[in-house]
């Protein structure tokens, strides 16, 4: 991949997210999917909590739990569904997915594992550069290969599996829309 010849960056140290029950986010981060509680804060003056997950790599995903927080709006704060039923749409400046690295040769292995738990699991999609960015199957053209799921307060997570190194200039060929180019 690229050099950042601005700022050695070492990657994400934490991605913070919002979510309705603490209890039922370290059942689910921590349970579910086995990650690690790493550190726990309760916020001053009954502002709520701060907890975080170790998600590989030395990177961590964090938790707020504010008891005053408004509910998720799907379809504005989220995608209203997985990306292979139909939705991929969220607001500008919500988080539309969270995608954690796994290993190409354990994607399935861990699709199955999440269903066994009883988590609702989409499609395994092979991305790659066709009209529709999806392969049937397992080609030269994928460059990374995923399984969305979501978490119970509706946050859309990946497990994604990079097949290629990526930074070849074919991976880079589109021009950037700017917000004159927005319908909404």
């Amino acid at each position: 991949m690229g050099d950042n010849t601005e700022f050695e960056l070492r990657g994400v140290n934490h991605l913070a997210l919002v979510c309705s029950d603490m209890q039922q986010t370290v059942d689910f981060y921590s349970g579910v999917l086995g990650m690690p509680l790493i550190k726990t804060i309760e916020l001053p003056m009954g502002w709520g909590q701060h907890f975080f997950f170790d998600c590989g790599g030395g990177n961590a995903l964090a938790f707020f739990w504010f008891p005053d927080a408004p509910d998720a709006v799907p379809g504005i704060s989220a995608p209203k569904n997985l990306p292979d039923r139909g939705e991929l749409l969220s607001a500008v400046g919500s988080m539309n997915h969270i995608a954690l690295d796994v290993a190409p040769d354990k994607i399935e292995e861990y699709r199955d594992k999440l269903i066994a738990k009883g988590v609702d699991v989409g499609v395994l999609l092979n991305h790659d550069d066709s009209e529709f960015g999806i392969a049937p199957a397992m080609q030269e053209g994928v460059f990374v290969r995923s399984i969305y799921f979501k978490d119970p307060d509706g946050i859309l997570v990946e497990f994604a599996a990079w097949t290629r190194e990526l930074g070849l200039p074919e991976d880079v060929r589109h021009e950037p829309r700017t917000a004159a180019d927005r319908t909404a």
